[in-house]
């Protein structure tokens, strides 16, 4: 027990300390910008992600990811917010949480088997497109000393660890140029622009609504879609966390953390949050690795915004622009343009339709759902080709999957222009799977009966014949059947 704390709280001390401070850093306009999005005041947003980033330190399953207020909960809760007011946002919020750990218990992470990878690829470059789409209106068409300290940040970034590595050089480049911009009396854009940040901490308290079955169906649907969004963005993050660190995490567990980390928000005036790809792969990139790097993100964002309120409201937004296009270009998986010529179309076409649907809409739900959908149609496509040979003394081998995609070709592979013979339908190399399945059968079967036929089906496997034995209606005919 002792040997597991220590490697998920005290292994990689000085650099999580360090890579927290600059997610805090980081976090701080993106969140307040979030909180516009939603239609809340931005202290609401920094409440959240200080109350999520430290709760899900102890409650999740992924060490090192940074969990918060995200943009794309924002876009759902907005809606919410605008014809119910803020305190039904504190109540979506905590029923948020409360399915979230019912998705937990019930083994929800189980389902992330079943997005492909072309899906995730599409998911991370998509990520990264907003990232960098979202940075834009801090630097462009501004003036040339917002480009200037853009590229003074992006230099310092990328050119500062090969000189030195004890401390991020994202940290560097927001002291320096904070300093800069203080002292030089430089007139750029701030952090404080997005909106003010009052001293204050996060108190306790219970939505003010009616407790009420009409409550619960205004509330239920809202909850319900971040419950979604937020475990399907955390769970994704999740798994490229542990390709990106080569560790595993309890995916099970981080969607009950998720849940009691929302739990805990709602009841102290914050929004529903979830993983944020950008500022976790601000914290890997920084260093990150344990537990640790996720507490100091939250705890150093409360003395942010208690001690240090006005100084942060100071930091030019160039300088995080900055940060986050570095985030952004790491973030995308430069892979991609080989994996467009090698893998197969289909694939190809699942990648760019998520990338197109979650760049168009804001909405990682919407592009990851289309995404597994087509690949689900594609993947049937591929697999209902069944094939029926017929062979001397009207014997007929089925080679496929028999399912609802290919039972119509099953059904008109047959010959039915025969009477008074013996059929043999050989099942050797196919497999039944459904109710369509055994009802193309039963078809196949009844038509032959018409004409006094007698029709032996062979080499049922012992899944196909439960399923045929059950359901098919022949059987009280004159049609036999016989295993492998």
């Amino acid at each position: 027990m002792l040997e597991k704390i220590k490697k998920d709280w005290c292994s990689n001390t000085r650099a999580d300390i360090l890579a927290g401070m600059v997610v805090s850093l980081a976090l701080m306009p993106e969140v307040i910008a979030f909180s516009i999005i939603a239609g809340v005041e931005p202290i609401i947003g920094l409440y959240t992600s200080v109350c999520i980033a430290v709760i899900i330190a102890f409650a999740g399953g992924r060490p090192a990811m940074i969990s918060a207020a995200a943009g794309s909960m924002a876009l759902v809760l907005g809606p919410l917010v605008k014809e119910y007011g803020l305190q039904y946002l504190f109540a979506a919020t905590i029923l948020t949480g409360l399915i979230q750990v019912v998705f937990g218990v019930f083994k929800i992470a189980n389902l992330m088997k079943f997005i492909p990878r072309a899906v995730m690829m599409g998911f991370v470059n998509a990520l990264a497109i907003l990232i960098f789409m979202a940075q834009i209106p801090n630097f462009w068409d501004i003036s040339n000393v917002t480009y200037l300290f853009v590229v003074v940040t992006l230099a310092i970034v990328y050119i500062l660890p090969k000189f030195i590595k004890s401390i991020p050089a994202p940290l560097i480049a927001i002291f320096i140029l904070t300093a800069v911009s203080i002292f030089g009396n430089i007139n750029i854009g701030t952090v404080g622009d997005l909106g003010a940040i009052t001293k204050t901490l996060p108190t306790f308290l219970i939505p003010n609504i009616p407790f009420s079955l009409e409550t619960l169906s205004i509330i239920f649907p809202y909850s319900l879609a971040l419950a979604l969004v937020g475990l399907l963005e955390s769970l994704l993050t999740a798994t490229i966390v542990d390709d990106a660190t080569g560790t595993d995490s309890n995916k099970n567990k981080e969607a009950r953390g998720q849940g009691i980390a929302n739990i805990i928000t709602g009841f102290f005036g914050g929004m529903a949050g979830c993983a944020m790809i950008g500022q976790t792969a601000i914290n890997i990139k920084s260093g990150g690795r344990t537990r640790l790097s996720t507490l100091v993100s939250g705890v150093f964002l409360m003395l942010l915004i208690l001690v240090l309120g006005e100084l942060v409201a100071q930091i030019p937004m160039p300088v995080l622009a900055g940060i986050m296009i570095v985030v952004s270009f790491s973030t995308f998986d430069w892979s991609s343009f080989s994996y467009l010529k090698k893998a197969p179309k289909t694939d190809v076409l699942v990648m760019l339709t998520t990338v197109c649907i979650i760049v168009a809409t804001h909405d990682l739900s919407k592009g990851i759902i289309a995404g597994v959908i087509l690949s689900a149609i594609f993947f049937v496509a591929k697999i209902s080709k069944v094939r029926v040979k017929k062979q001397k003394n009207n014997v007929y081998m089925v080679e496929g999957q028999l399912f609802f995609a290919s039972a119509e070709d099953f059904i008109s592979a047959f010959n039915f222009d025969v009477e008074k013979e013996t059929i043999i339908i050989n099942f050797t190399n196919a497999h039944v799977w459904d109710d369509s399945a055994v009802g193309a059968l039963d078809k196949v079967v009844l038509k032959y009966r018409e004409n006094k036929n007698v029709v032996h089906i062979h080499g049922l496997d012992s899944g196909s014949q439960k399923l045929v034995d059950k359901l098919a209606v022949f059987q009280d005919g004159n049609a036999k059947l016989s295993g492998n």
